[in-house]
């Protein structure tokens, strides 16, 4: 008789659980700050009291989840409450692999091109040579992101060779100005002629330089310190401020953007500032801008993240020059390409800059004539703007958009012949894809970073949250049928068909996958979204043949590249 009651009193307690309100304990569990900054409130809603900001790259441990938000333990007697969709989750104190930072490496080839963003359409900044040392600061899967001896740009991964150790960064040390380098030049460990020669620098690269010992000039190279000769280094003008001709009004175009200590992305972040609000502009060097950022507070941030208003000043050019990228570029006598060809001009070539004509710079000729080059075919140094040829890249900059990589956590969503499971490889197109947008000067969301679970809901609240301009889901098809391929879109109301359509049918171009077609599905993430949203499935896990295509490094290169042109489609209709 005892036992039988042992037995169901303890059924009892079971099915009374079921029942009990359930917070999600994850005392193991830790959250990482995605965003720039984030507000952390008292409550698990946005009408609750702010308690706290905090910032990007910022660990805490989980304490429960209701809902879409999570509670986080600030400190030994404070908690608060974050939203799940500002925050990237790890389990048991494990987080997604990433490449190490400050990685150094070589590249393998001659004229290696460095572009601005990861992808053959970005605009070519500067050229490595074999074993010219470079530090790998991001891993795009096919694409490194480098910091060289001329700035931080993109190559293939291809055709450079990464070492396996790791380099301390050096303190952060303000510079005392740039120079040119007029031939090529040996980089050496000590400033002397017996220093060990630990790279070489082309002739037209630009240099910071931090002092000057003697008649050698010390630089940072591969992130420690180096020096070369000054003999063969033109010295531009110092890094002081050029003050603008009046002040001008600056209003902010990025959601949140960091101010920093100095005109430099190497420099100290000591504020933020954001989208819509208005600042006077102090001062303007190398295309970034001084403000006042809080009251008596002041520091420098990206310039073009700032529209100025109609009384903003004439773009200024004195005391800047332009080095040539390219043998065989042509000057003219007028700003455009129909203009009759002056001469030409080698890759290294340095002219000083007279005027900024729309896309054009005006040059001054070793003869004392002008003539006209086009901007993108250079790289600038002074005080005069960094002009890019409007490509793809031009119709992206400010949009903000959601990228949904679909499924995660617990739903491994669709599960190919060989075993790929879609939750991971439409996170892996969503990272291609975000790098992309990001180069070109987008605001980009993911509704998850990595292998988390997320409600359908949430993933449309991001879109609302955020005023996305465009959200676009990612999945992978499956049918019981082995023998389907293809790729097909979705949209569900009519004003999201154009969004649908331009994604839709350049990436389906740049793929070359067997087109099914745009279609209205009743899907959640479209359905209950009020924002212009796409659904794309990019192909089928469930045929063989085409499981294998969609795993290919290759396939992933072209699907986000096709992605990334489809957004800007759109964007310049």
């Amino acid at each position: 008789m005892l036992r039988k009651f042992i037995l169901l009193l303890v059924s009892f307690t079971l099915i009374f659980a079921v029942f009990l309100p359930q917070d999600i304990g994850a005392a193991n569990d830790s959250v990482t700050i995605a965003e720039e900054t984030v507000n952390i409130r008292n409550g698990p809603s946005l009408s609750y009291q702010l308690v706290k900001q905090v910032k990007k790259g910022e660990n805490f441990t989980i304490l429960k989840e209701k809902g879409d938000w999570i509670q986080i333990q600030l400190s030994a007697t404070k908690t608060g409450w974050v939203a799940n969709w500002v925050v990237t989750k790890s389990s048991n104190g494990t987080t997604m692999p990433s490449i190490d930072k400050k990685t150094t490496a070589e590249a393998n080839t001659d004229q290696l091109r460095v572009r601005s963003g990861p992808g053959t359409s970005f605009r070519i900044i500067g050229y490595l040579n074999k074993g010219q040392a470079v530090t790998v600061l991001e891993d795009n899967e096919n694409w490194l992101k480098v910091r060289a001896a001329f700035g931080e740009g993109w190559v293939a991964r291809e055709y450079i060779d990464v070492k396996n150790t790791t380099n301390n960064p050096s303190k952060e040390k303000n510079s005392i100005g740039n120079g040119i380098v007029t031939d090529t030049l040996n980089i050496r460990s000590e400033p002397s002629e017996t220093g060990t020669v630990i790279g070489k620098l082309t002739k037209g690269s630009t240099i910071r330089i931090f002092s000057k010992k003697n008649n050698w000039l010390e630089i940072q190279y591969a992130d420690q310190k180096a020096w070369v000769s000054a003999d063969y280094v033109q010295m531009g003008t110092e890094s002081q401020p050029s003050k603008t001709e009046q002040e001008s009004i600056g209003t902010v175009t990025a959601s949140n953007l960091s101010v920093r200590s100095d005109s430099s992305l190497n420099s100290k972040i000591i504020g933020s500032v954001s989208k819509g609000q208005k600042f006077t502009i102090l001062a303007e060097v190398n295309n970034w801008v001084k403000i006042e950022y809080q009251a008596g507070k002041i520091g420098w941030a990206a310039g073009w993240y700032f529209n100025r208003d109609k009384t903003s000043p004439k773009q200024l050019a004195k005391d800047s020059k332009v080095t040539i990228l390219h043998n065989g570029t042509n000057i003219r006598k007028d700003p455009n390409t129909q203009s009759n060809v002056l001469q030409r001009a080698n890759e290294g070539d340095s002219f000083p800059v007279k005027s900024v004509n729309n896309d054009w710079y005006e040059i001054t000729l070793p003869n004392g004539t002008n003539g006209f080059i086009a901007g993108w075919l250079v790289t600038t140094n002074g005080a005069g703007p960094e002009i890019g040829k409007q490509g793809a890249e031009g119709y992206l900059r400010y949009k903000t958009i959601v990228i949904d990589p679909g499924h995660g956590g617990i739903d491994n969503g669709a599960t190919g012949t060989s075993g790929t499971l879609e939750k991971e490889l439409t996170l892996r197109t969503a990272h291609l894809l975000t790098d992309k947008l990001k180069a070109a000067g987008a605001n980009v969301f993911l509704t998850r970073s990595n292998d988390s679970f997320l409600p359908l809901p949430s993933r449309v609240r991001m879109a609302s949250v955020h005023q996305s301009d465009a959200f676009i889901s990612l999945h992978y098809d499956s049918n019981i049928d082995r023998s389907v391929r293809g790729m097909t879109g979705y949209y569900y109301h009519s004003f999201q068909k154009k969004l649908a359509e331009a994604v839709y049918y350049s990436t389906n171009a740049q793929t070359k996958l067997k087109s099914r077609g745009v279609r209205s599905g009743d899907y959640h993430v479209i359905r209950e979204n009020q924002r212009h949203a796409v659904l794309m499935e990019l192909g089928y896990l469930s045929n063989p043949a085409e499981e294998m295509t969609l795993t290919s490094g290759q396939f992933q290169e072209s699907v986000a590249t096709g992605l990334f042109n489809g957004l800007a489609r759109y964007f310049k209709e």
